[in-house]
């Protein structure tokens, strides 16, 4: 029996009862709490994304240090010590690839061949994207359609009937049959990209050109195309690499010793070993073609990201 002036006892609360409380008491301790679990979940991810672009960097990284460095050893350390760093630098390996394997005409074929072949791109690639993404014509769309089905096409369906095309034409082993069969090979991608990044410009800069006076001509090369820098750059830097490395289109259509690319070099420079390897000026001269895409690379690298994002971000 309880005694009348005594008070009935509360009931325990449970613990979420007793959190929920605590929150409606303080209700700054639950956003605290809140941002606080969102912190940790941001700093987790944050450690996993870094992680896996640290093992990304070095996946992709060692293997081009591990050829720098093999290329100044010896045949001999190659395969004794691969993973020590040479003992001294042999620059004799270079000199060998350059004068010996005839690294410097194919290092010089592929410079005009590529070279012409890049700028012919990039001055019809941005031709055509301009007339698609300005002009409305009957067949726009079909035309558009037309450079997107380029892009899926494979290219090694085309090799026998391009064969007999070159050989026809008296296109066949010349540095300027290479050049368009390149031009081709990289024109659907080209107008794909500037056609979508013209878009993405102001119309307003080309009708006060057109309103000054100015002709279509004047307006593209003099207006629009200095205004479309960055997607030009970003597309540039795809189309040299993708032409720079070709094999299987010089291959086919190049199979005149004389005019031989890089690519078809150091396939002929490892496939000329017989019982005597010359390793190490196969890594020289392997280094000496990839040389010139880490320098493009590496001097363009922000216009290639401003490029990439420009459409995006307008």
């Amino acid at each position: 029996m309880k005694s009348a002036g005594t008070l009935p006892e509360e009931p325990e609360m449970t613990e979420t009862q007793s959190v929920g409380k605590a929150l409606t008491a303080d209700p700054l301790r639950g956003t605290a709490d809140k941002e606080s679990a969102r912190g940790s979940e941001g700093r987790t991810l944050n450690v996993f994304s870094h992680g896996m672009l640290v093992l990304w960097a070095v996946m992709v990284v060692m293997p081009l240090l591990w050829a720098v460095m093999t290329s100044f050893k010896d045949d001999k350390s190659i395969f004794t010590s691969p993973w020590s760093l040479p003992t001294s630098l042999n620059f004799d390996n270079w000199s060998r690839a350059w004068s010996q394997a005839h690294m410097s005409e194919y290092f010089f074929n592929t410079l005009l061949v590529v070279g012409g072949s890049l700028f012919g791109t990039m001055l019809l690639g941005s031709m055509v994207a301009y007339v698609l993404a300005r002009f409305d014509f009957p067949g726009n769309r079909f035309f558009y359609f037309l450079f997107i089905g380029g892009m899926s096409f494979p290219i090694i369906l085309a090799l026998v009937p391009l064969f007999y095309v070159m050989s026809n034409t008296g296109l066949l082993n010349t540095r300027h049959g290479l050049i368009l069969a390149y031009i081709a090979y990289s024109l659907p991608f080209t107008t794909f990209f500037l056609t979508s990044f013209f878009r993405s410009l102001p119309t307003s800069v080309a009708e006060a050109a057109l309103i000054d006076g100015a002709s279509h001509t004047r307006t593209f090369f003099q207006v629009m195309l200095p205004m479309a820098k960055p997607g030009l750059i970003s597309v540039g830097i795809f189309n040299f690499l993708g032409q720079w490395n070709q094999y299987m289109l010089p291959t086919v259509l190049n199979t005149d010793p004389d005019q031989r690319v890089l690519t078809q070099g150091l396939v002929e420079l490892a496939a000329s070993q017989g019982y005597k390897g010359d390793w190490s000026g196969l890594f020289a001269g392997l280094v000496m073609a990839m040389l010139p895409v880490l320098a493009a690379y590496i001097i363009f690298q922000r216009q290639v990201v401003a490029g990439l994002t420009a459409g995006a971000l307008k």
